[in-house]
């Protein structure tokens, strides 16, 4: 089983038992949907390619990112667009472009804990 393959079943036992079985508020319920939600924008190989790249460079367009990634541009902007909606990337104009950065730093330490040996 691809790697990916198992971050997806992980997501999905990780519903299961925690959300259903252990609410105790709506509050709880919304922050538990909310994280099942960021985890699947993660969730698939190009997102966790990107943010790889945008870890190590910082911030970059969306042709850099569609370029090092050797797919087109409209793939790019999909996964980028999925990512943007759950805050994993936050996106800003300068001039015609839109350059990407990662929202938060950590979304890249649970990349490599994902897929670290062991």
């Amino acid at each position: 089983m691809h790697k990916y393959t198992h971050l997806n079943l992980y997501i999905g036992i990780f519903v299961h038992n925690v959300y259903y079985r252990h609410m105790n508020t709506s509050t709880e319920e919304t922050k538990l949907v909310q994280a099942t939600e960021t985890l699947r924008a993660i969730a698939h190989p190009i997102r966790i390619s990107i943010i790889q790249l945008l870890h190590a460079h910082g911030q970059l367009t969306v042709t850099e990112l569609f370029t090092k990634l050797d797919i087109e541009q409209a793939i790019a902007s999909h996964h980028l667009r999925i990512m943007k909606n759950m805050d994993v990337v936050r996106v800003r104009r300068e001039g015609k472009h839109s350059v990407y950065m990662l929202a938060r730093d950590e979304y890249h330490t649970m990349v490599v804990l994902l897929l670290s040996e062991g």
